[in-house]
């Protein structure tokens, strides 16, 4: 074996074992959905409307954290399709960070990217322009309240 085999033998080596590390790394990035349960951050607010209260938890992200600095506010709260309820925001939160994420299901508080607006859900739903900002804590059973109503949300 010359010894210009001898390098490129041990090159070969040499790249296949940094692809192979490398792979899981690359994988990993290139997966779309984020983490199924992102990390609560123990901040918690209610929302009330039509004589109906709800609390959620909120997860640790930029935008739920800048959420909680537009506390208090008074809305409006309006049903949107066969399975949410809408919240028009007094202004678009930051998407610093945003990425999809995974295992959405009813009682899901999340921000609606290209609106600005909150969107709380009741039934099942899958939408890309979602950014999760946390979940309902109790039964999210008065969101099946057809109707608008004027609407308060506090941190608690």
């Amino acid at each position: 074996m010359s010894m210009t085999s001898k390098f490129m033998s041990r090159r070969a080596v040499l790249g296949g074992t940094f692809a192979a590390a490398a792979l899981p790394l690359v994988a990993q990035g290139q997966d779309e959905r984020g983490p199924a349960e992102p990390e609560a951050t123990g901040v918690r607010i209610r929302i009330g409307f039509n004589n109906l209260t709800l609390t959620a938890t909120l997860t640790d992200n930029p935008r739920a954290r800048d959420l909680v600095s537009m506390l208090p506010l008074n809305l409006k709260i309006e049903d949107y399709g066969r399975n949410e309820k809408i919240v028009h925001l007094p202004r678009k939160l930051t998407e610093e960070g945003s990425g999809a994420f995974g295992n959405e299901q009813p009682g899901d508080l999340c921000y609606f990217k290209p609106w600005g607006n909150l969107a709380l859900f009741y039934a099942d739903y899958r939408w890309d322009g979602l950014i999760r900002l946390g979940r309902v804590d109790n039964d999210f059973e008065p969101l099946l309240v057809r109707g608008e109503y004027p609407l308060r949300i506090e941190r608690i």
